[in-house]
């Protein structure tokens, strides 16, 4: 059986601050900016939640990420690329399980480095009803498990698109798992 190769499923954007992105043809990722014409690119916070706390804030959450074999273990429910807010679906990769620092090379040119896990808002559940427990589970020991994405600056200019190979490069030293952001 070949090993199957990471890869972009589909890319996303939103100029508002809609639940769902709509999918396009390809996305334009600006370094130190984000997705351009999405409405959270920047160089500091636009999450609307977080602008409320601190508007100065550096955005950590200028890209997200999701996997979709998250949408193939979803357990009753039917989501599609793009209606979870991410930019860009992926397959092939456990992107969950990546360190901090990870670096996604995206197509030809783009690279995003991760910066933390994205922790669903209760908007999800008003997309679909109990759809949240799906996406935060909890282990025997009583942890978190966050199933949501990752986040992500972007540090190389690049536009990507639906077919790209995506290519890790892993942090140099210790690997330190992923956080909230």
């Amino acid at each position: 059986m070949a090993e199957q190769r990471a890869m972009v499923v589909s890319v996303s954007r939103d100029d508002g601050h809609r639940f769902s992105k709509p999918t396009v043809g390809e996305i334009r990722l600006v370094a130190g900016h984000g997705v351009e014409g999405d409405s959270h690119a920047g160089t500091t916070t636009q999450h609307r939640y977080l602008v409320k706390k601190d508007p100065t804030r550096a955005n950590l959450t200028q890209v997200h990420l999701i996997q979709a074999e998250l949408f193939d273990d979803l357990d009753g429910f039917t989501v599609a690329p793009g209606e979870l807010g991410e930019n860009v679906t992926t397959r092939g990769l456990d992107l969950m399980t990546l360190p901090l620092g990870a670096r996604l090379h995206l197509g030809r040119d783009a690279i995003v480095e991760l910066t933390g896990m994205r922790s669903p808002c209760s908007s999800i559940n008003g997309y679909q009803k109990g759809l949240m427990k799906q996406l935060i589970t909890t282990d025997a020991a009583g942890r978190p498990h966050r199933r949501a994405g990752v986040m992500g600056v972007v540090a190389a200019t690049g536009t990507i698109r639906a077919g790209d190979a995506i290519r890790v490069e892993l942090p140099r030293g210790e690997q330190r798992p992923l956080g909230v952001v």
